[in-house]
């Protein structure tokens, strides 16, 4: 089935709306005070948008004009949600492949990282999750995905500790040294160029 086919998940929005009242009054709070009366639809509405959440064509490709060259799209920011804890995580997600017969257009790769963030998630499974959809689309194994991030999860609760949880997938000519190296720096590269 082509990738950009698969149905979201649904939400049911009012039983998300009962669900969020019963949690306030179980956190001892009033859901008919006027600063909550409308917190059970604001987040149903959040979690509709979320979970439901389009990221339109992802397979347009091009045929490429050369072949066995590197593509590299870094720094794509991405917001997912920790199936732990429900709560955010950020990553700043670096892809790249080896271009043979076709390349990518551009603006599939934030759609494809998009699509997969919109989940219940770990960091780990969501970049595996982008190299699957990236190997299907382009029809090649040589592809690495990376992703820098910071959970809520540490970073508020529990510990309380900032940091950045790094991630990868590699497969294909990205697992010989050299071209993992190459994406690596290219990678370490543009993220000094954005600081």
């Amino acid at each position: 089935m082509p990738i950009q086919h698969l149905k979201p998940k649904k939400v049911d929005h009012a039983r998300m709306k009962e669900l969020v009242r019963e949690m306030l009054i179980a956190l001892g709070e009033n859901p008919d005070r006027e600063g909550l009366v409308e917190t059970p639809r604001r987040i149903a509405n959040f979690w509709r948008d979320f979970i439901e959440y389009d990221p339109g064509k992802l397979d347009t490709t091009f045929e490429s004009i050369r072949h066995n060259q590197m593509v590299a799209v870094t720094g794509m920011r991405v917001w997912s949600m920790c199936e732990h804890h429900m709560l955010p995580f950020w990553c700043d997600v670096s892809v790249a492949y080896i271009a043979d017969d076709k390349v990518l257009g551009l603006s599939k790769f934030a759609r494809i990282a998009h699509k997969n963030a919109h989940a219940l998630s770990l960091q780990e499974k969501l970049v595996a999750d982008i190299s699957d959809d990236l190997k299907s689309i382009l029809g090649t194994k040589n592809v690495a995905v990376m992703a820098k991030g910071e959970h809520l999860c540490m970073t508020m609760r529990g510990i309380r500790t900032p940091h950045r949880m790094i991630s990868s997938a590699l497969d294909g000519q990205f697992l010989k040294a050299e071209t993992r190296a190459e994406f690596f720096d290219l990678v370490n590269a543009s993220d000094s160029v954005s600081r």
